[in-house]
């Protein structure tokens, strides 16, 4: 049976580059990611105002199903730097962080 997973990313703009970072991202690279199997959903977030402490100023969260989330990685991973998935030299490829996680309970919603 397939499990819910959710793919957290943390990253950031190459200096000087946050308009071509965020165009590439919002516009292409969440599509790509969207067309590998099992994939379900993204979205990107941005920290509400600067701050100096803050590792990363982007997030993106992607939720995918898999009955082996190493596989779907690895799919995904296949893809990375390929034209089924091209990698912008507008983001900090020294400043980014990548974490699966799998559901341990179902998703709640409010009522």
């Amino acid at each position: 049976m397939a499990k819910s997973c959710v793919l957290i990313v943390f990253s950031n703009p190459a200096e000087g580059r946050e308009d071509e970072y965020n165009e590439w991202y919002s516009h292409q690279h969440l599509a790509d990611v969207l067309r590998v199997p099992g994939f379900k959903s993204a979205q990107r977030f941005k920290i509400p105002q600067d701050d100096p402490a803050a590792q990363w100023k982007y997030l993106a969260i992607y939720e995918f199903e898999a009955d082996d989330p190493a596989e779907a990685l690895k799919a995904l991973t296949a893809r990375a730097g390929t034209p089924d998935m091209v990698i912008s030299q507008a983001m900090d490829l020294q400043a980014y962080s990548v974490a699966p996680w799998v559901a341990v309970t179902d998703k709640l919603i409010a009522r």
